[in-house]
């Protein structure tokens, strides 16, 4: 058996990276928490090459002292914790004391720093966690941390990285959950040398979400009036029932000043909107919560984005209400059809309408004129020869003999098997038939209809960096879009085939679709693209019965007539045998 050793310094900072350093956004989330810590009124990200070539983050905070600068590099070293008492109360957003040193050991790595009252400030030099030298330099008050050359020393980690469009989506998402969490801070973000945005400081939340969600759709912006009990606020805004989707990224959650995931919030959110949103939809809220911090433990994940809370029904209750307030509808002034009153008081009567008596006209009948009598020549007595006609064969259903019996709600088709009682579905039947119509015309394409007005889309970045990435695969499948700049998509052209009339809700539904599918990459795109396009195009047809035998037909041309794009049955059976049970009647041994 292998001896037990103690890990060398390095080595524990690298593994304790595993956890704190994901990927380049883990390490603007660590840096620009220890900034907003550091009661910086200004903070400015650079990146290059999606992070991995270098990160920079420079802020205006209160900055450290030699000695600091040098313990900021241990690991467990922090200001935010003296006693284990402290760690039931936690009020800063970084307090374990292993961001910087897990940064500084997987990275070249920079630190420059000076205190308001000091002179000079201090620059230490750090490769792969080898502390390579330390000098005063000449700096702005505040600090500037640089890693440079992202995981160059651990390989297996950096191959896992992802494209630089989708690092650099991911980090300038985590910048934007932290403007929106402090406010009053000014946000700087420059990608590969270009300004990507700058936000100054406003007062109120409202304005930065504003700014960072669009003129159109903060228009629609449903206020939360502030709720407080039990030690819990909550304050923020929603956005309309039309508005939700299937995943939580437009539910951004800010607890105590800090961006966290939360089951118990989410299911408050979505419980406030019953009714409203269909099952499986989430809705898009902006949430402030502020909660003492006795009563929440911040210490229960790594990357601090989980949190568990001491009382959670009080969560729960306090979302509940600000949510149903806010969605309840206001009371309108009563209209009264009060009779008309004169100058003396005197009501006075109003002149009434009497229509005119209908006039009742006898319908016309078309008759056709009399024939007319023309003599023909005896050749033309003689009938052609008509020539023996081969009356072409008649296709063989491969549908099985079900007899139909009726429909159920005017959405299912009730038919007679062999073997028992059998429902049909045509919406997924339909779909099945289309998907498999889209597929076999791959090559082709998909026709395509171009707007007459191009429309711009104003999107998240892992949104925009999603769509630029699979244009092509969409491309084939109808949806004719480019980039516009920044997180903007023009999109020119939709599938002719549905009918489109709001490319905006369209456009979200297939990010959706694309979002939500658990296999990745552009070599499965245009499948995905298929299933959407498949479910657009059968959810508008109604239900006919007339129509059941062609559908069955085509159907069962099918490679897989069982089952929808997605895996939903097309067809149900219920045999005797266990109708026979259900109803007590089966017979005994």
């Amino acid at each position: 058996m292998p001896k037990i050793r103690v890990l060398p310094d390095i080595l524990a900072s690298q593994v304790a990276a595993g956890e704190v350093v994901e990927r380049p956004a883990s390490v603007v989330k660590e840096l620009v928490e220890n900034s907003i810590d550091a009661g910086a009124g200004e903070i400015r990200v650079e990146i290059e090459r999606g992070g991995s070539a270098r990160i920079r983050v420079i802020d205006d905070g209160c900055g450290m002292s030699k000695e600091d600068a040098l313990l900021s590099l241990e690991r467990h070293a922090t200001s935010k914790l003296r006693t284990s008492a402290d760690l039931a109360a936690i009020s800063t957003l970084g307090f374990r004391g292993e961001a910087v040193p897990s940064i500084a050991s997987v990275s070249r790595f920079r630190l420059v720093t000076r205190e308001r009252d000091s002179v000079a400030g201090t620059e230490v030099l750090v490769d792969g966690g080898r502390l390579r030298e330390v000098k005063e330099a000449g700096c702005a008050p505040g600090t500037s941390i640089e890693a440079g050359s992202l995981f160059f020393n651990m390989p297996a980690r950096r191959k896992f990285m992802r494209a630089e469009s989708t690092e650099s989506a991911h980090v300038e998402h985590q910048l934007r959950l932290h403007a929106l969490a402090a406010p009053n801070v000014r946000f700087r973000f420059e990608k590969d040398g270009r300004e990507v945005f700058d936000l100054p400081p406003v007062a109120r939340a409202l304005d930065r979400v504003r700014h960072l969600l669009g003129p159109e759709s903060a228009s629609e912006l449903i206020e939360l009036p502030v709720t407080r009990g039990n030690g819990v606020s909550i304050d923020g805004f929603v956005l309309p029932a039309i508005h939700a989707r299937k995943g939580r990224r437009h539910q951004c959650v800010f607890l105590n000043g800090r961006p966290v995931e939360d089951s118990v919030i989410s299911r408050a959110l979505a419980e406030g909107f019953r009714g409203a949103v269909a099952e499986g939809m989430h809705p898009a809220a902006w949430l402030w919560i502020d909660l003492e911090p006795h009563l929440v433990d911040v210490n229960v994940h790594p990357a601090k984005r989980e949190v568990r809370f001491h009382r959670p029904l009080d969560i729960r209750d306090a979302i509940l209400e600000a949510v149903t307030t806010a969605l309840r509808p206001k009371p309108s002034a009563a209209i009264f059809d009060a009779p008309a009153v004169a100058v003396s008081g005197a009501p006075t009567s109003r002149p009434t309408y009497t229509p005119p008596p209908r006039q009742t006209v006898s319908p016309r009948v078309w008759t056709p004129p009399a024939a007319v009598q023309v003599p023909l020549p005896e050749a033309a007595l003689i009938p052609p020869r008509v020539p023996e006609e081969t009356t072409p064969p008649v296709p063989v259903s491969k549908a099985p003999p079900f007899r139909q019996l009726g429909l159920l709600h005017q959405r299912f088709v009730l038919m007679e098997s062999e073997d028992g009682l059998v429902l049909f579905d045509p919406r997924a039947g339909r779909e099945r038939i289309f998907y498999e119509k889209l597929l076999s015309g791959r090559e082709e394409g998909v026709e395509s209809q171009g707007l007459l007005v191009p429309e711009l889309i104003e999107l998240e970045p892992r949104d925009h960096e999603l769509l630029v990435r699979e244009r092509e695969a969409l491309a084939a499948a109808g949806v004719e879009l480019e980039s516009f700049g920044g997180n903007t998509v023009q999109v020119r052209g939709l599938p002719a085939c549905l009918g489109i009339t709001d490319s905006r809700a369209f456009v979200d539904l297939l990010i959706d679709e694309l979002l939500h599918e658990s296999t990745p990459g552009s070599r499965f795109a245009f499948e995905r693209v298929a299933r959407l396009l498949a479910r657009r195009q059968a959810a508008g047809v109604p239900v006919r019965m007339i129509e059941t035998t062609a559908l069955l037909d085509s159907l069962f041309d099918c490679e897989l007539p069982y089952c929808a794009p997605d895996g939903r049955p097309t067809l149900t059976e219920f045999s005797i045998r266990e109708l026979e049970r259900r109803f007590g009647l089966e017979k005994g041994p």
